[in-house]
């Protein structure tokens, strides 16, 4: 029981974090779109993971008699979640020491496209704010991190599930066995009495 609350209460703030990352990531990706250009990996891989994590997400916790279930193969999914997480988050590992106050791009000024230095050749307004294209995707590293972080936990917890699950079906087995075996015994035990009864009954000879 205690194990199932801790799992909700952590999907649930999974899909919380969630939709701050899609939502400010998708600026990226709407800007690259827009200005016709390819979006780096680096927001693209981080956006991907976290639109199927959320999927994933809202899935298991609306379907939680089947999560139960299927405790092992959900805590292996969320560690591979994990795994994505940390990978999204080292590809904007660049981020994470930058200055958003005399932030201006350092290596990535030229992949910023539309938000760097192909928006200020074109006069794109997206690349007037450089400090909130730094602040948006430090904050996308931040909860990336936090993401990475409660994936692993619901796995763990995910395990735990399975475990504590687990001797409830053996034992819902065992006594649904029992019941059964039972039963035959009573019905076999009925039959024999009434072999019994039948044999000792003295016949009727028509003389």
């Amino acid at each position: 029981m205690i194990g199932s609350v801790f799992f909700i209460f952590n999907r649930m703030v999974e899909i919380v974090f969630l939709i701050p990352i899609i939502g400010m990531l998708a600026y990226f990706v709407d800007g690259y779109l827009k200005a016709n250009q390819l979006t780096p990996a680096y927001i693209l891989v981080l956006f991907i993971v976290s639109t199927i994590a959320i999927f994933w997400a809202v899935d298991t916790l609306i379907r939680f008699s089947t999560t139960k279930r299927s405790a092992i193969f959900v805590a292996f999914v969320d560690m591979l979640f994990f795994g994505a997480f940390v990978a999204s988050v080292y590809q904007l590992r660049f981020i994470a020491k930058a200055d958003c106050v005399s932030w201006r791009g350092g290596s990535v000024w030229v992949s910023l496209g539309p938000f760097g230095s192909y928006g200020r050749i074109t006069d794109n307004p997206l690349a007037l704010d450089v400090k909130k294209t730094c602040s948006m995707l430090k904050a996308s590293f931040a909860f990336g991190i936090m993401e990475a972080v409660f994936f692993f936990w619901t796995g763990l917890l995910a395990l735990f599930l399975h475990h504590s699950h687990r001797p409830a079906v053996v034992k819902e087995t065992t006594v649904r066995r029992r019941s059964h075996s039972s039963r035959r015994g009573h019905g076999s035990g009925s039959h024999h009495s009434r072999h019994r009864s039948s044999s000792r009954r003295p016949a009727n000879y028509v003389v």
